[in-house]
């Protein structure tokens, strides 16, 4: 009997045509799964989403377009973060569970007490895939980031030429500005503790002890804000909310992107404990990452977090879905870095 060679070029070809033999069986194990989901979801006929995000634009879109694609009814109750964070915990507490879906910030899933257990594990979400790698680095097994809302600098056209507008955190430092900056607060919870933190990660301590020199004017009504700026009390408000800034057109105003990246609040969309509809809680927290509901968070002027989109974009609307992350969200240290801006901001 003629002895038989075995050549390294066989074992790699044999060995690539295993690998690539079971990647395929995967994947159509994986696709089965994922019908078997589709199916029972239908039968349970609907989901139930609290939504800590209070924005009918995008929901309205966002659960006609799940609805019309899988004949599944979305009943959804959008209220405060803190409100829902305490109904949740209420109803669970009694055995009760009534939703399936939390629409909320990551923020306010992550910096809760670690006994806090509101949520269960995904199973798997197939859209996932399409994270842009800054997002799918962020993902876990119980949820993942599903858009961005994003701020920037809000100035008075009339007040400030467009060569001499704050274009970077840096620029904010300018000794021309002094007294002449509005700001959510710091020391509370909202954009300017995102703001803070993040800047203050980027860029150290030292930097806010400049920037507390600047005697910036703290308000905590982001409406009036906007306003004041419009009507010329101030010419620079940080941080804008960027999604917001189609309401203020007609108005002496315009924004800024600073050009080191934007700070930013990452909302999830996990899945509730013991859910009355597991199945559509899973179809519809998986269909927060699809081209549809995407592409209303990108036509919305919010942060997408998926690589591509079907639909091409106004550069506008370009500009603003796809823009850079300053830095990275960090839950862990939120109380100390309240101290700190409360050490620094006196």
């Amino acid at each position: 009997m003629p002895r038989q060679i075995f050549s390294p070029f066989r074992v790699l070809l044999a060995t690539a045509m295993l690998t690539a033999a079971l990647a395929t069986n995967a994947a159509a194990q994986s696709k089965e799964e994922w019908d078997k989901v589709i199916a029972e979801a239908k039968k349970e006929g609907r989901v139930v989403v609290y939504s800590a995000y209070v924005s009918p634009d995008t929901h309205d879109a966002i659960n006609k377009a799940f609805e019309k694609k899988y004949g599944i009814k979305v009943d959804m109750l959008m209220a405060r973060g803190t409100e829902l964070r305490e109904r949740v915990r209420t109803e669970q507490s009694a055995g009760r569970y009534l939703a399936d879906v939390w629409h909320t910030a990551i923020s306010n899933v992550q910096s809760g007490p670690r006994d806090e257990k509101f949520t269960q594990p995904h199973g798997g979400l197939p859209d996932a895939a399409n994270l842009k790698p800054e997002f799918k680095s962020r993902m876990n097994d119980t949820l993942a980031p599903i858009f961005t809302i994003n701020y920037g600098f809000l100035v008075n056209s009339r007040m400030v030429k467009p060569e001499d507008e704050p274009k970077s955190f840096a620029d904010l430092l300018d000794p021309k500005w002094k007294g002449k900056i509005l700001s959510d607060d710091p020391r509370a919870s909202g954009g300017g503790r995102v703001l803070f933190h993040m800047t203050a990660d980027k860029f150290g301590r030292e930097y806010h002890e400049k920037l507390a020199k600047q005697g910036l004017t703290f308000n905590r009504d982001y409406q009036e804000s906007i306003r004041r700026v419009a009507r010329g009390e101030y010419p620079i408000y940080i941080p804008l909310i960027l999604s917001q800034y189609k309401t203020l057109e007609g108005l002496p105003v315009r924004y800024v992107i600073p050009k080191e990246g934007v700070t930013y609040g990452s909302y999830g969309a996990p899945i509730l404990k013991n859910p009355p509809h597991p199945n559509a809680a899973r179809l519809m927290a998986n269909f927060y990452l699809s081209d549809e509901a995407q592409l209303v968070y990108a036509k919305t002027s919010h942060g997408i977090v998926i690589n591509k989109l079907s639909q091409t974009l106004s550069p506008d609307a370009e500009a603003l879905a796809n823009v850079t992350p300053l830095v990275e969200e960090d839950f862990t240290r939120i109380n100390a870095m309240f101290d700190l801006a409360k050490e620094i901001y006196k």
